[in-house]
């Protein structure tokens, strides 16, 4: 019983300053796509985003067994924050250059 109680408030503690970590852009360096081209950009979100997902999947799993919450931070929580992160940096830096995104695809399909 001790012992159950001790890995719940561990895990809310670890969980609680994950939390604060998501908030920061600890892992990113902010010029660090700053000279790559729209067609890099795109590989680049591509690839982290690919990333992002498996890792996502990884926490998921982890998440449904005994002390999943602990685990995902020892082994899956930085990684995804810092997958995350460049993520948004990739697509800040896409924006600021004006690069052809799905996002800003314009519709080819003619309305009925």
């Amino acid at each position: 019983m001790r012992i159950t109680v001790l890995v719940a408030i561990i895990s809310l503690t670890v969980t609680a300053c994950t939390s604060a970590l998501e908030q920061a852009t600890l892992f990113t360096d902010p010029g660090q796509y700053e000279f790559h081209n729209c067609e890099q950009l795109a590989q680049e979100r591509q690839r982290k985003t690919k990333r992002a997902q498996e890792l996502k999947q990884l926490m998921d799993r982890a998440e449904q067994s005994t002390g999943g919450a602990f685990v995902n931070v020892i082994a899956y929580k930085a990684d995804y924050v810092s997958a995350t992160e460049e993520l948004k940096m990739i697509k800040s830096t896409m924006r600021v250059k004006k690069c052809s995104t799905p996002e800003n695809w314009g519709s080819t399909s003619a309305f009925r």
